[in-house]
C-alpha cells in the first residue's frame, strides 16, 4: 500500500481549513493550548471568545485569571489551562520579546506545550513541513497499517519515512476530520470511507 495515495484520495475529500481566519503564531499556540482534551468545535469558540477580550501576550500576561477560567470554561482542564496561558505570555515577553519561537526545542520548554503542540504552531502559524501527531493520526495510521507504533513519537518519525515532506503539513488537519466522520475509534463507517479499499482495518472488528 502507497501511503502517499492514501492522503491523496483525502484531499479530494475533505477541505483544509484549520485556522482559516487567524493563523498568527500566539494565536495559534494559546489555541491548541486549549484543544488538549477538549473538541474542536468548542475549542473554536472558546478561543474567539478569549481574544475578544484579550489580543496579545501584553494583555495575557496581565490578565485576571478568573476571567480567563470564564471566557474559556467550556474547554476540558479549564482552571489548569487559565494560568497556564497567562505564564505563556510572561514568557514570551520575558525571553522572546513577545514573539512566539519558531523552534521545537524552544516551543517545547513552554509550559503545556509538548511535541503535538508545538508541530501545531510550527506547521499552521509558520508553514513549517512538520507532522504533528494527536490521538486520531496515531490511531487511524496504524489502523491504516500505514505504521505499525506503539505512541505518538514512533508515529511522528514512522510517517515522515513514508510521506513526502509535502504531505507532512496535512496529515494533522486531514486525519483529524477523517477521524471524526468516518473513521471513529468505535463503530468506523468503512461502508461510506473514500479509502476503503486501501485500508488493512487493523484492530477493526468484523460487526464493525
Amino acid at each position: 500500500m502507497e501511503a502517499p495515495l492514501i492522503f491523496e484520495r483525502l484531499k479530494e475529500n475533505y477541505t483544509l481549513q484549520f485556522f482559516l481566519d487567524r493563523h498568527d503564531p500566539f494565536y495559534v499556540l494559546i489555541s491548541t493550548v486549549l484543544s488538549q482534551r477538549t473538541r474542536d468545535e468548542v475549542t473554536q469558540v472558546a478561543t474567539k471568545r478569549l481574544f475578544k477580550r484579550y489580543d496579545t501576550p501584553q494583555d495575557f500576561a496581565t490578565a485576571d485569571v478568573e476571567d480567563i477560567e470564564h471566557l474559556i470554561r467550556d474547554v476540558g482542564f479549564y482552571r489548569m489551562k487559565a494560568p497556564r496561558v497567562i505564564q505563556i505570555a510572561s514568557i514570551l515577553l520575558e525571553k522572546y520579546d513577545g514573539e512566539v519561537p519558531e523552534d521545537m526545542d524552544l516551543l517545547l520548554d513552554l509550559p503545556g506545550v509538548g511535541r503535538k503542540t508545538a508541530n501545531c504552531v510550527l506547521a499552521y502559524a509558520f508553514s513549517r513541513d512538520v507532522v504533528a501527531v494527536d490521538t486520531h493520526v496515531h490511531r487511524i495510521s496504524n489502523r491504516l497499517g500505514i505504521v505499525k507504533t506503539s505512541n505518538p513519537e514512533q508515529t511522528e518519525e514512522s510517517l515522515k519515512e513514508v510521506l513526502p515532506e509535502d504531505m507532512w503539513r496535512d496529515v494533522n488537519e486531514l486525519f483529524v476530520s477523517f477521524g471524526k466522520e468516518i473513521c471513529r475509534p468505535i463503530s468506523p463507517k468503512c461502508g461510506v470511507c473514500p479509502i476503503d479499499d486501501m485500508c488493512a482495518k487493523l484492530g477493526v472488528n468484523k460487526s464493525d
